[in-house]
């Protein structure tokens, strides 16, 4: 009779212990960092006599924000792609309208001008963005990481 007692001890003891398997953990994070990081550049351009200004010193000060700006938005289409979109209209098996539709949307951190400089009458502006210093960024904001370790309670 003792040892059926002991064993239905033993039996209750392992389906307690089964059923309670559920810890409460601490998972630790390390950031993981890529293998190589690639320079995109970018050249934007604008027009000085186009600018709306009857000043030309403001025109040239225009057009350098216009071309920093347009190689802002270059940068922005390498990195993030364009959406295209487009519509055609078709009577009689012939083309009656056709619209293409192009965007880019995007944020773009730690680009950095290489060169500003005239070209005749247009303004160009050379930028550059360094991936190092864009994962430098995004572990100063959002760390992606992995599990270093795990403890449990």
């Amino acid at each position: 009779m003792p040892k059926l007692k002991i064993i239905l001890l033993y039996i209750g003891i392992t389906f307690l212990s089964a059923c309670s398997s559920v810890y409460d953990k601490h998972v630790q994070w390390q950031p993981v960092k890529p293998d190589s990081f690639p320079v995109v550049t970018a050249i934007g351009y604008a027009p000085i006599s186009l600018q709306k200004s009857e000043h030309e010193t403001q025109r040239m000060l225009m057009a350098i924000k216009a071309s920093k700006l347009a190689a802002y938005a270059e940068l922005a289409e390498q990195v993030y792609g364009q959406q295209v979109a487009t519509n055609m209209t078709m009577g009689d098996l012939l083309l009656e309208d056709n619209q293409l539709k192009a965007s880019v949307q995007g944020v773009i951190r730690g680009a950095k001008v290489i060169k500003s400089y005239p070209v005749g009458d247009t303004y160009a502006t050379e930028m550059a963005i360094d991936f190092k210093d864009v994962y430098d960024i995004y572990l100063a904001s959002m760390r992606k990481q992995e599990i270093k370790d795990v403890t449990y309670y």
